[in-house]
């Protein structure tokens, strides 16, 4: 039977114990004017960004250049080309389908297409340590902690998201590790502080079972060297690193979001509107601003009617946890053609759609294998 060969006051034993938590026992930590409530509720908090003035007063826009605006005309020999080039990028289409078939109609529509970027600033607070290696504290001592809004940082471009953790000034204490009380090390769980454990070939009978020769695996002693502490009979604190004391500080966490609203017109077509909300279309118009206002005048209802709920519901769902730092309104022109085809006796169709000509069919004849679709 093993039993604790040693017994050592410096090492404690967490064999048994759960893992240590992000951060101490409130009772460790000290109270930090402003951050009071870090004690009360254990976990991150969330900083509501300071009221700040709207930005610049709703423009009056004229649309002439939508009204006056056309995109090009579909022409038999792109709806070819278009397709060709596409087959041409499959391993199972025919290319003899896209050169011998005869168009018979091209549908084609203009959509519209809305697209709100809102990129907004949130700021969460939480305790956190690190092994204290006796460098300088920057602690209480040294003047009050600023607000978290009032923290300086440098900001990452406009609608690339990102995000960056700082350490809160003067909110540094130094305490004992609460893991391991202070002593650096641990008893080893799998031989508790033995540094042994029992032969797993002999059982520890020293013997094999029916035979009188010595276990080989542990030259007869019953015992072998614990694999987990390589003999030490304990174990290094995976909180403190074998420091001893853990530097606790609060933590700064901010968080630069891209929310995005889409919206695409409607149309009469069969063509997926997945595809359509990613296809490459050609600018019309661009509102870029601190804060952008709802389109209300736009000669599609449909759109100017998006942009209001885009812009509302990125409004409630930012207005109580982030600074909005910078927002973008577009609407961009979407070809769409409808393609029917005569091959072989039978009508089909294919769409193209973007400025880039890209195509989707769902019926293309003379494929050689299974399971491919466009997308």
């Amino acid at each position: 039977m093993d039993r604790d060969l040693s017994e050592d006051d410096s090492v404690v034993d967490l064999s048994f114990e759960a893992e240590s938590p992000l951060a101490p026992p409130t009772e460790l930590l000290e109270r930090l004017p402003g951050y009071d409530w870090l004690l009360q509720a254990g976990r991150g908090q969330t900083f509501f960004p300071p009221l700040e003035a709207l930005g610049r007063p709703q423009e009056q826009r004229s649309w002439s250049s939508f009204l006056e605006h056309r995109v090009p005309v579909m022409t038999e020999e792109v709806a070819r080309e278009a397709l060709l080039s596409f087959v041409n990028s499959k391993c199972c289409y025919s290319s003899t389908v896209a050169g011998d078939l005869v168009i018979r109609e091209l549908n084609q529509q203009t959509l519209c297409r809305y697209r709100l970027e809102t990129f907004s600033e949130s700021r969460i607070s939480e305790w956190t340590f690190q092994p204290f290696t006796n460098h300088s504290v920057d602690g209480p001592q040294r003047g009050a902690s600023p607000r978290l809004w009032d923290i300086k940082v440098q900001v990452p471009p406009m609608f690339q998201e990102d995000i960056r953790k700082f350490q809160v000034p003067h909110s540094s204490l130094v305490k004992e590790c609460h893991k391991c009380h202070g002593r650096g090390r641990y008893k080893c769980s799998g031989c508790h502080g033995a540094g042994t454990v029992r032969c797993p070939s002999c059982c520890g009978a020293k013997r094999k079972a029916k035979q009188s020769r010595r276990c080989q695996l542990c030259a007869g002693s019953g015992r072998r060297r614990c694999s987990t502490c390589s003999g030490r009979g304990n174990k290094t604190c995976a909180t403190c690193k074998g420091e001893k004391k853990l530097l606790h500080f609060i933590q700064l966490v901010i968080m630069w979001k891209n929310s995005l609203f889409e919206f695409v017109s409607e149309h009469r077509l069969n063509c997926p509107r997945e595809l359509l909300a990613k296809a490459k279309g050609e600018n019309l118009f661009k509102d870029e601003n601190s804060v952008v206002y709802p389109i209300v005048d736009f000669p599609l209802r449909d759109i100017s009617l998006a942009s209001q709920r885009g812009i509302a519901e990125h409004s409630a769902a930012l207005a109580s946890r982030a600074r909005v730092l910078q927002q973008r309104q577009t609407i961009e022109l979407i070809p769409l053609t409808e393609v029917h085809y005569w091959y072989q006796g039978k009508t089909y169709v294919y769409y193209i759609y973007g400025t880039d000509h890209q195509v989707y069919t769902v019926d293309y004849p003379e494929r050689y294998c299974c399971g491919c679709t466009i997308v």
